[in-house]
């Protein structure tokens, strides 16, 4: 599978990302817990704004903002 990418800095982008067999795994706290660090130590290697988040059960959706 080939997968596009646009490199345009200052741009937004919409994604989702789904739970490995749609596993609810993201409604219990301590995977919450490790979401949030995790989106910390990516932030403070590549400097993106996070615009919008929305964490469900099983899946999460997101706007980011490159540099």
């Amino acid at each position: 599978m080939q997968y596009r990418r646009a490199k345009t800095p200052g741009a937004t982008y919409f994604f989702t990302v789904v739970t490995h067999n749609r596993r609810q795994i993201l409604c219990e706290l301590e995977n919450v817990d490790l979401l949030r660090n995790a989106f910390r130590a990516i932030r403070q290697q590549h400097h993106f704004k996070i615009d919008a988040i929305v964490v469900l059960p099983d899946h999460l959706h997101s706007v980011w903002t490159l540099p």
